[in-house]
Parts: structure tokens; sequence; C-alpha cells
């Protein structure tokens, strides 16, 4: 019983140290950038929780402006010191990220609200581009 007590909490202990180690890449922007950077994060996702509603409330238009907002718009408005400071591995995520973005725009516009499917198709891609970010914050840190 000794034994099992004292491997949970040497278990427990090791969790929790892995748990503090961040081996993420760190992005190395200065306090002005990583605002800049954290406030588009946020914004992508205010752009996912709108699209979400979107396709549930059947409004192509929120899905739209939504998705058209962290599409190429916001990637051409991301300042040139921090498209310097990002590693190519970030750009191969972010890029497509953000056509992505557009795809759902334009397969929006293009959808049936009222078509169960159409609507499914548009959360699939959604599921599908969270896994882009998913990526990106899994390998990359600004703190």
């Amino acid at each position: 019983m000794k034994r099992t007590v004292l491997f949970l909490v040497l278990m427990s202990v090791l969790g929790i140290t892995q748990a503090l180690t961040d081996n993420r890449y760190h992005l190395g922007f200065n306090d002005e950038e990583k605002v800049e950077f954290l406030s588009e994060m946020r914004q992508m996702l205010s752009s996912i929780q709108q699209i979400t509603l979107g396709i549930g409330t059947g409004n192509k238009a929120m899905i739209i402006k939504a998705a058209r907002y962290s599409g190429n718009r916001m990637a051409r408005a991301t300042s040139q010191s921090i498209k310097d400071k990002t590693p190519i591995s970030f750009e191969k995520i972010g890029g497509p990220t953000h056509m992505m973005f557009e795809t759902l725009a334009i397969n929006a516009a293009e959808v049936d609200a009222d078509d169960a499917d159409d609507m499914k198709d548009l959360a699939e891609l959604t599921g599908k581009l969270m896994r882009h970010c998913l990526a990106c914050h899994e390998a990359f840190t600004v703190n």
C-alpha cells in the first residue's frame, strides 16, 4: 500500500513538473508587437465564435463578415516587424489559416442557409480551420 501511494505521489509530482515546461517556440516580440499580435489572435477567436453562431442560426451574413475579417485582410494588415520575427514554420500554418477563413466566406456565400447539409459542410470546414489554430498555439508562444 505504501509503495502504491509513494508511486502515485511521485507520478503526480513528475506530471506537474512536465506540465510546467513550455517547449513552444518563443516568437520574441517586443511589448508593442505582443499587444498587436495577441489582439489579432483574439479577433480570430471572435471570428470563430461569430462563424459558429452564424452556422447555428443560419445567418450567412454573419459568417461571411466574421470570416473575411480574419482572412487575407488581417494577414495583409499585420505589421512588418511582426512578419519579420515569425519563422517559416509559423507562416506555413498562419498563411493557410487566413486562406481558410477566405474559403469559409466564399463557401458561406454559396450555400443555402436552410439546407442542413450545407451548414454541416461549413461547420466541418470551421473544425478543420480550428485545427490550424490549435497547431499554431501548440507550437508557438509570445510569453
